[in-house]
């Protein structure tokens, strides 16, 4: 029976069925004939994909080619067409993944398009300099791009600055970082880039995949969600917001809203209460569907009571952010709150088409910007000597409070929380994001550990297993 459709199967089973109603004996001519004409029988026609799906997979193809494009621009840097597709587009989701290679995209330097539907505008992601690359809402027709934004290139050395200068790895630690590369930390990983800060807070070792360089920009996923945490924490050390008061989103603003009462810790701690489509990273929609934060995010009804239920969810830091926004009271602060501040000029979080930050995920960054953020974590929020975070702010961060996951690491306010259950000191902690984005601190060794993957698929990178090599080879 192997190798058969379920319509031959239906077949065969028929036929015997027919047979035994009439009385005839099932003999193995007979039962092989049956077969024979069961193997003819036409299998069913494939589905067609939707035009909801070929809208979903064109926008997550025009916003994928546009952001890789043009946050290399803004670092100094270049990426292929065929570089973005071999790695970022490969071994996606796998609704989309069968479609990506099958949309044809227009690539300019204004930003890409990729028709997906003879009966609809194609989708259109434009690319704006340092404010990142915005998707359109399906339908949209295409509008004049904004001038593009591009940061005052600096030059110099670490921290402050980059230059094209590869810290080659010495020592027992070489060969850890060669590991990163040949599948040892996990089967069929792919790994683009590794970047080591010794005790000194100087680059120890960094090893990149050809076409990845110190100053590539990937995209965080959710490591964007530390990154919004820390911005919440430097928006706090100015006193423009309090994390244990109610989260101030307009939209729930409406007398007798229950969701008036969910805190801003609470929306950081991912213990909103509220319903989402899917636990986890699935906010099409919003990510490729090209629908806004106010219109999606804001819409999501109480499923538990505030605080009581750890449910990972994009919703709960976009609404945290959104929180900041109306506070603010203005779209552009990421830069100007923390990103400017700790010399992560490469780093281009990107908006809706509306305004609103993407900080769950939609961020582009390189591996040495994401040093720097563990930096700052690790000194406490301080950078060269100028506080940032609030004295305890990353120990805030790193402390778990109410509901948790129900297995591996733990989680505290937007940073992951592991220890000797994975093979680590106590206290350490990471940020982690889809496709295998990893900044890892270990603070008993005063060690900040950063790989940057475009893991396909089922693919997982074994960030406790490496860290903890990487730890080792530094003894």
């Amino acid at each position: 029976m192997v190798g058969r459709t379920p319509t031959a199967l239906i077949a065969l089973g028929i036929g015997v069925a027919l047979c035994l109603a009439a009385r005839m004996v099932i003999t193995p001519r007979l039962l092989l004939a049956a077969s024979l004409l069961a193997l003819a029988a036409p299998a069913p026609a494939q589905d067609a994909p939707s035009p909801y799906t070929r809208a979903i997979a064109a926008g997550y193809k025009a916003l994928m080619l546009c952001g890789a494009r043009n946050s290399a621009a803004v670092a100094g840097v270049e990426r292929s067409i065929a570089s973005i597709e071999a790695n970022e587009l490969k071994g996606t989701y796998p609704d989309y993944d069968a479609l990506l290679p099958t949309l044809n995209a227009d690539v300019s330097p204004a930003g890409v398009s990729v028709p997906y539907d003879t009966a609809m505008p194609p989708r259109i992601a434009r690319a704006e300099g340092l404010a990142g690359c915005r998707l359109l809402p399906i339908g949209a027709k295409p509008a004049a791009p904004a001038a593009p934004t591009m940061p005052p290139r600096s030059t110099g050395g670490w921290p402050l600055a980059d230059n094209a200068t590869i810290t080659a790895p010495r020592g027992p630690l070489a060969p850890v970082l060669a590991r990163a590369f040949d599948g040892s930390f996990g089967q069929g990983s792919n790994t683009t880039a590794v970047l080591v800060l010794g005790a000194d807070g100087r680059i120890a070792g960094e090893r990149y995949a050809e076409g990845f360089g110190a100053n590539t920009p990937q995209r965080t996923w959710s490591v964007a969600k530390s990154i919004a945490g820390t911005i919440i924490g430097a928006a706090a050390h100015k006193r423009q917001i309090d994390p244990a008061a109610p989260a101030p989103v307009p939209e729930w603003q409406r007398e007798g809203d229950p969701r008036r009462a969910i805190t801003l810790d609470q929306l950081l701690r991912m213990a909103s209460g509220l319903h989402s489509d899917t636990a986890g990273n699935r906010t099409d929609a919003l990510y490729f569907g090209g629908t806004a934060v106010t219109e999606e995010a804001v819409a999501w009804p109480l499923e538990v009571p505030p605080g009581t239920r750890f449910r990972y969810a994009n919703n709960d830091t976009l609404l945290a952010i959104r929180a900041l926004r109306a506070k603010l009271g203005r779209d552009d602060f990421a830069r100007d709150v923390l990103l400017d501040r700790i010399a992560m000029r490469s780093t281009i979080p990107e908006q809706d088409w509306q305004g609103n930050y993407m900080l769950s995920s939609q961020v582009w960054s390189t591996p040495r910007d994401f040093a720097r953020l563990g930096t700052l974590w690790l000194n406490d929020g301080v950078w060269q000597g100028e506080r940032i975070l609030p004295e305890g702010w990353v120990r805030y961060m790193t402390t778990p409070s109410g509901p948790q996951p129900t297995s591996g690491a733990g989680y505290g306010a937007t940073l992951w929380l592991f220890g000797p259950d994975q093979g680590l000191p106590a206290g350490s902690y990471a940020a982690q994001g889809n496709r295998g984005q990893y900044i890892m601190v270990i603070p008993a060794r005063r060690l900040v550990i950063v790989r940057r993957g475009e893991d396909a698929g089922s693919a997982r990178f074994d960030i406790a297993a490496f860290a903890a090599a990487v730890a080792g080879a530094l003894r």
